[in-house]
């Protein structure tokens, strides 16, 4: 792995204040327009609003990386360096959230939970206003992975280890959703409105999340694609599911185990401080 580029990757703060600001103006305003009468005049507002929101840390990374030449052969080439010898990396990606979320289903039967929520529903549990919720679904990992594995997550690896890169970032992006759960309709606008429980769940859920999905990216030589595979399917198969929010809680148990797991098996990986 190339590890003496992610040194160059030095505009933390800068990336991470804006990355924070810009957004959090969009969302805020789509927010109160979704609340608003205003709303029932133009139902196109919130969502491109909110839309915007999620496009600028992406937009930002390109404006970052681009103004260096290794920096822009590197950010390209990680979505081409994919290895015969990395395959079991790249099928974890595409099957660690699915089958979380149908073991915790199982396990959850074992607690009196219904079998009805392995039908798939053909609805989603959320809003988007005019865009398709798939389509989101597949959008939102890829304009986020896009500025999180673009330049995020290597920004604060150049400073520190993988495991402090890891949590920083989760405390971070889950402050960074905040305010999305003030716009109507969406998805973490009804995980609040469910409780307390579920909306702590939310948050101990990017934890483990974070931790597997590093563990993914920097396996595979910082692949942004495998990253962006892994968001995908965590978001798609936890919605098309009849899936009662305690078995997310379970999934967001099971998650943990295993990232606990990864830790201690490649200690190498995330407590070593050094890059070169």
């Amino acid at each position: 792995m190339k590890e003496n580029i992610v040194i160059k990757y030095r505009h933390t703060v800068l990336f991470y204040l804006l990355a924070t600001l810009i957004p959090w103006i969009f969302w805020f305003a789509a927010s109160y327009v979704s609340h608003h009468v205003v709303y029932s005049k133009s139902t196109w507002t919130a969502p491109l609003l909110g839309l915007a929101g999620l496009c600028f840390p992406m937009i930002l990374t390109i404006m970052l990386v681009s103004r260096h030449q290794d920096l822009r052969k590197d950010f390209l080439g990680r979505f081409l360096n994919l290895s015969f010898d990395k395959w079991q990396y790249y099928l974890t990606a595409c099957l660690l959230m699915p089958a979380s979320i149908l073991c915790a289903m199982a396990i959850s039967l074992l607690f009196g939970y219904s079998p009805s929520q392995f039908v798939i529903t053909g609805h989603y549990t959320f809003t988007s206003g005019v865009f398709p919720v798939w389509f989101l679904l597949i959008l939102a990992p890829i304009l986020e992975e896009l500025a999180w594995h673009g330049y995020g997550t290597d920004c604060l690896r150049s400073r520190m280890s993988l495991f402090k890169t890891s949590m920083l970032f989760a405390a971070y992006w889950a402050v960074w959703h905040f305010p999305l759960a003030g716009i109507k309709g969406y998805y973490h606008a009804n995980v609040v409105s469910e409780g307390w429980l579920y909306s702590l769940n939310f948050i101990v859920s990017i934890f483990p999340f974070v931790f597997l999905m590093n563990w993914l990216y920097y396996k595979t030589n910082r692949n942004i694609l495998v990253a962006i595979i892994f968001h995908i399917t965590a978001g798609y198969f936890n919605e098309i599911f009849s899936t009662h929010p305690d078995s997310k809680c379970i999934q967001t148990i099971l998650l943990l185990i295993v990232s606990i797991i990864v830790v201690l098996k490649d200690r190498q990986l995330f407590f070593k401080r050094t890059l070169a």
